[in-house]
């Protein structure tokens, strides 16, 4: 097996993504932005009124509730701080659509979101509408590409592809936990992979790599910089995620029933809940299914496994003899990778086997599933929060969380890079979330 060297810090890969207000002109940040609000309609478009006002879990939101939101967040940071005699839609809707931030006043708590039967789904859609409209006359005032304004309005923008991923994601949970099990899509014919590839392991140097985001990259969250550099030992990671048929012979060996794979945490959390295999997971006569958008479907064995939890990550690296890579490792070996794979764009809506025989380097890094790291959430060295009420985006949830990385078949392709960092709590498994494996070499 070869040892890959990491890139060195001068050479490393860029983050990919839309390129900045401050280079690209305002009509294309207008036409990316119309392009995007038109993108989450189109995704609600297949569900009823009914689909769009539940909520199935605490972590989950309606769909309602995200046309809402969305709009929201441009009335409350761009529109009502930027546009001259700008008027709210319903003053009211700042407390029931205002998701997290202490700084921009009370709201409707998460759990109960579900509950907001008013106002209508018309009268969100108007809401949208009314918000639009205003974006426009925004665009029309002689709007500077480097002013605050401009820099919200792109935030607003990757903000609303996130919105995107929950929405496929939350419909996804509410299905699931539907009697009837109705599928947000039909099914196109498919060929099922029947077999994954032989798992291959890829060697790599370590040594000194420069990590995260920096001031001239294209459009990045804060918690992806400051950019730094990072100590990796030798490793070997996985050639590709784990599939549903490695998880099987995790199910098959035991893997839920023995306690020396689990964290304390985890043997709990699984007790409690009486998991035995990941999210949405069925055993009818002695065959596995798994609830997707396009309904209960028999599990496809070469494909990624998807909704586990960090706990079950952590469980199957250790029964694998192996473990999950920190986020420093994925993100270097990613940085010499193109951001291509199974994206929104593509249209599966699922984890898929890989589209590429094994040619020696890591294939999925991108798209399919998020892939758990063993890192925890934690600020980069000299991190600085933004300040004011758009500080609270990712800075307050940076503890007792994990860090994933590299997208999922649900992520807009324009959205994803290296150095994205998405975080959940360790139980957390709604999500397209999945794992790779990786383990340490040389110690």
């Amino acid at each position: 097996m070869a040892t890959r060297p990491m890139a060195r810090p001068d050479l490393a890969s860029p983050p990919h993504g839309d390129p900045p207000l401050e280079t690209s002109s305002l009509e294309t940040c207008r036409a990316r932005l119309a392009a995007t609000r038109a993108r989450t309609l189109a995704l609600a478009a297949p569900l009823g009124p009914e689909d769009m006002a539940a909520q199935a879990i605490e972590e989950a939101s309606p769909t309602k509730w995200h046309l809402a939101h969305t709009s929201w967040f441009f009335e409350s940071f761009v529109l009502a701080r930027f546009l001259p005699g700008y008027r709210l839609f319903d003053p009211a809707f700042g407390y029931c659509f205002n998701s997290y931030y202490e700084g921009a006043g009370a709201r409707q708590p998460r759990p109960r979101r579900g509950l907001l039967s008013q106002p209508s789904i018309e009268r969100v859609m108007a809401y949208r509408r009314h918000v639009e409209e205003a974006l426009e006359r925004l665009f029309d005032s002689g709007l500077a590409p480097q002013s605050e304004a401009a820099r919200l309005l792109e935030l607003g923008l990757q903000h609303e592809q996130q919105h995107q991923e929950l929405i496929l994601s939350d419909i996804l949970a509410l299905f699931a936990a539907n009697p009837l099990r109705p599928a947000y899509r039909a099914a196109p014919p498919r060929a099922l992979c029947s077999a994954p590839e032989p798992l291959r392991w890829i060697g790599y140097a370590g040594g000194i790599v420069r990590i995260g985001s920096d001031a001239n990259t294209d459009f990045a969250f804060d918690n992806e910089a400051p950019r730094h550099d990072a100590l990796i030992h030798p490793f070997e990671i996985a050639d590709r995620p784990v599939t549903n048929a490695e998880w099987l012979e995790f199910i098959e060996d035991g893997g839920y029933g023995d306690p020396a794979f689990w964290l304390f945490d985890g043997w709990e959390t699984i007790q409690r809940e009486g998991w035995e295999a990941p999210a949405y997971w069925e055993r009818r006569g002695g065959l596995w299914l798994a609830m997707t958008l396009e309904g209960l479907r028999p599990l496809e064995p070469a494909a990624p496994v998807v909704h586990v939890s960090f706990y079950e990550a952590d469980a199957f690296a250790r029964w694998a003899g192996a473990r999950l890579p920190t986020e420093f490792e994925w993100e270097a070996v990613a940085q010499q990778e193109a951001v291509t794979g199974n994206l929104l764009e593509d249209g599966a809506l699922r984890p898929l086997p890989p589209a590429e025989t094994f040619q020696g380097h890591a294939r999925q890094l991108f798209g399919d599933v998020w892939e758990w790291t063993c890192s925890a959430y934690l600020p980069y060295p000299a991190y600085r929060r933004p300040a004011g009420a758009i500080g609270e985006y990712n800075a307050k949830f940076m503890c007792d969380q994990h860090v994933l990385r590299g997208g999922c078949c649900a992520t807009p392709q324009s959205h994803i890079r290296a150095s994205y960092r998405n975080f959940l709590y360790a139980r957390q498994r709604w999500l397209f979330a999945g794992l790779r494996l990786a383990r340490d070499v040389g110690r």
